[in-house]
């Protein structure tokens, strides 16, 4: 067990140091730092601190004289060896999530998916390194892309038909409740592929074709639903 994890009351004083002037405007928020560092400690490459605290906290983690900046940043540094800790032993991550107004009835995972891809692209093409598994990876983000709309986009803007809105809304409601899920299994995709080991993803269906009818029923191609392929830079 790490003896240095971050309590309720470290995450409240980082939330508070965030949003410090010394950052002008420019720092994430909370919970867009901790989708960003799930990808970077997931990823196939290591990404230095130097590169994602720059994109964290913006010119502001240049700074080091102040104390707040180099308080959050020893913070930051915690709050990323706790999701490492967490995602190596299987733990799950419980993301961080913010309401989308002041109605705090819906909360911003557009934002958390948007916020892992970034973090993803600080790696390189993840497609790319994923080699004769990429396939298998796009099945595995395809909830992040429906999160943040980038799926339904691409579908729209293709002519293809997207799910009505009470399937959307079933499809949305079944990746926030499984997000932790599908964060630890990108996790373990990686892990497997640093091991040498492949990363297969039991289907109850032989795989489809890029132009066949996709087998979950949308009425759209494989490649526009469930095998869409997104790039990420």
């Amino acid at each position: 067990m790490n003896p240095n994890t971050l309590t309720d009351n470290d995450l409240d004083r980082l939330e508070e140091l965030l949003e410090a002037d010394v950052f002008g405007d420019e720092a994430m928020r909370l919970d867009e730092i901790q989708a960003m560092l799930c990808a970077v400690v997931s990823g196939p490459e290591p990404v230095s601190p130097g590169v994602w605290l720059q994109e964290a906290l913006g010119k502001g983690v240049e700074r080091t004289g102040d104390p707040r900046v180099a308080e959050t940043l020893e913070l930051l540094m915690r709050l990323n060896n706790d999701i490492a800790a967490a995602l190596l032993a299987d733990e799950t991550v419980s993301p961080v999530l913010y309401p989308v107004d002041e109605t705090c009835e819906e909360y911003d995972y557009a934002a958390w998916a948007d916020s892992y891809v970034f973090g993803a692209g600080l790696a390189g093409d993840w497609y790319e390194l994923a080699g004769k598994h990429a396939d298998d990876l796009s099945e595995l983000l395809e909830p992040l892309f429906l999160l943040n709309g980038m799926l339904k986009e691409d579908v729209e803007n293709s002519g293809e038909r997207w799910f009505s809105p009470a399937e959307e809304a079933r499809l949305v409601a079944d990746i926030q409740d499984n997000l932790p899920l599908v964060v630890q299994t990108l996790y373990n995709f990686w892990r497997n592929k640093r091991a040498g080991a492949a990363a297969p993803i039991r289907r109850e269906e032989p795989k489809s074709g890029r132009n066949d009818p996709c087998p979950c029923g949308s009425g759209r191609k494989f490649k526009q639903c469930c095998g869409h392929p997104d790039k990420l830079n």
